[in-house]
């Protein structure tokens, strides 16, 4: 038992705190893409509704209540995403930034000591520091930063065997901050309930499955979202069993 039990308390509640913002973005990352991949479909059948319009007899009732129910059908799956999806993405459409001058070092660090607490330690995995940064500063918000640092490191340990070692490599490229983490990924750690986990199951089952070009792991969306709220970028390379895999956070050092 810890000797210091506010110490203790204030740390179990930042883990749920950040637990919190990683499933809320990953909703709204899932929604997104629901939105996204109905919508195409749904143009389609609606297009294909006015070519059948032109080549349907007018006086055929029973195809014109055909005609019509599509339509309609059409009508209340566009009206259910705008009412269901998109209202409730609007909650995080926007990523307020509170931007002042920090120490990179001092959020990666914070990043590491919240990953250790999350699952590093319990799996018994290590994680490597390569960085040469020393006092550099970059403007931006910190603390989303370091939540961005977090989900990364804590999906890395979480996708690697236990007693996995992580590497995580921060370097200033040409104006930027530039983080990569390498991991091995494991497909049976993830999927082991036995083991500790940081990651809900749906999370992890999810995280498995082949993803389309340009598309994340849907737990890493608060990644991508801190990156492009600085105008940056973040990418996850693919994630093979058994292989080596990656994870960059790219964000310009100066507010763009």
């Amino acid at each position: 038992m810890s000797t210091f039990p506010h110490v203790a308390a204030a740390s179990d509640e930042r883990l749920a705190h950040l637990r919190a913002e990683a499933a809320l973005f990953m909703r709204d990352h899932v929604l997104s893409l629901v939105s996204h991949d109905l919508r195409s479909p749904l143009n389609a059948i609606h297009s294909w509704a006015y070519v059948l319009e032109r080549k349907l007899d007018a006086a055929d009732a029973s195809a014109q209540r055909a005609l019509a129910g599509i339509r309609s059908g059409v009508e209340q799956q566009v009206k259910l995403l705008e009412e269901a999806v998109d209202k409730t993405r609007a909650e995080t459409k926007s990523l307020p930034l509170a931007r002042e001058s920090f120490a990179i070092r001092a959020v990666i660090e914070r990043a590491l000591d919240d990953a250790r607490r999350a699952i590093v330690d319990a799996r018994g995995a290590s994680v490597a520091v390569v960085s040469s940064i020393d006092s550099e500063r970059c403007d931006g918000d910190p603390e989303r930063l370091a939540q961005a640092l977090w989900i990364m490191l804590v999906f890395a340990v979480d996708a690697s065997a236990p007693g996995a070692k992580v590497t995580l490599t921060s370097q200033i490229d040409a104006g930027f901050w530039r983080t990569e983490i390498a991991f091995e990924a494991s497909f049976a750690a993830l999927a082991d309930s036995e083991l500790p986990h940081s990651l809900e199951p749906f999370a992890r089952t999810q995280a498995v499955v082949p993803r389309e070009a340009g598309r994340i792991a849907w737990v890493l969306a608060l990644a991508q979202r801190v990156a492009a709220a600085h105008g940056g970028t973040f990418e996850q390379g693919p994630m093979d069993d058994g292989a080596a895999s990656t994870l960059v956070l790219r964000v310009p050092l100066a507010a763009q």
